[in-house]
């Protein structure tokens, strides 16, 4: 099933064609995308049985960000070996772990307003169903609702700024969290743990990898979090990007007012995010 957020209202898809969820259902889940998180297990168990699935044309000048008001985003760095070294960073012997604000986290039809030495961070976004507390990595998939697109903008004058790194700080400007375009639950995936992931700015590939070269896998990080502080459900965890990214390049190079950035992560979907 893909769950969206089409004008602030959760879709689906049904024989191809936008179904309104509440309306689909007689009112039996909210219209409100946040809220599918409160019944989770009979909101999938619905879509299996109206065969909510694949997926139909949608305006996507209308998609809002699937999952709008995670009460918690987490995100991984360095946590694949190939961006670990091109910025000159040691592999991580465990999960690398800082937070993005919930207030930057917007969608596919957002555009994007960019400081200086703005750069991309194309990752596999995980939403969890339900409260994950101390949940072993054996059991942690069961915790997970689906996968997004995400891009972990950062601010890369803003995060280094001072006598300390401001990772969070830097990568929660308003709007630096793009997500989208759906929420995909795992049975549409075939290989959920080994996913292309690629991203383009007109035309020109900037990273491309897959999420099998994670150095912690998605089971891994949900134990690692979940054993600090709980995971709540509608939570998001940013799981990594591969190399390519701006800063290491030489020159550095970085986005600008104009451009299309696409995001693109296999049997998920595209998040084309704009620049202004």
């Amino acid at each position: 099933m893909r769950l969206f957020n089409l004008a602030g209202r959760l879709s689906t898809f049904i024989d191809g064609s936008v179904a309104d969820v509440a309306t689909a259902s007689d009112n039996r889940f909210s219209s409100d995308p946040q809220l599918m998180f409160d019944d989770w297990p009979a909101l999938v168990a619905w879509g299996e049985s109206v065969g909510a699935g694949g997926v139909g044309e949608v305006d996507t000048q209308q998609l809002q960000a699937p999952v709008p008001r995670p009460a918690q985003v987490f995100a991984i760095g360095l946590n694949y070996r190939a961006h670990a070294a091109e910025g000159i960073f040691s592999v991580p012997e465990e999960p690398t772990v800082f937070t993005k604000w919930p207030s930057c986290i917007v969608g596919p039809s957002h555009a994007v307003e960019l400081p200086v030495d703005t750069d991309w961070e194309i990752e596999l976004v995980v939403a969890i169903a339900r409260r994950a507390y101390r949940v072993a990595a054996s059991e942690a998939m069961s915790y997970v609702a689906g996968f997004t697109v995400g891009q972990d903008l950062s601010d890369r004058v803003l995060q280094r700024k001072g006598p300390a790194p401001q990772w969070s700080l830097g990568k929660s400007r308003y709007g630096f969290g793009p997500t989208g375009p759906w929420l995909v639950t795992l049975d549409e995936l075939d290989t959920p743990t080994d996913l292309a992931i690629h991203s383009s700015l007109a035309g020109e590939t900037l990273q491309t990898s897959r999420t099998s070269m994670l150095i912690f896998d998605i089971p891994t990080l949900i134990e690692y979090i979940s054993e600090k502080c709980p995971l709540l459900p509608g939570d998001l965890i940013f799981t990594g990007t591969p190399e390519g990214v701006g800063y290491a390049r030489k020159p550095p190079r970085f986005l600008h007012p104009g451009d299309v950035l696409t995001s693109t992560i296999e049997g998920v979907g595209d998040l084309v995010t704009r620049f202004v």
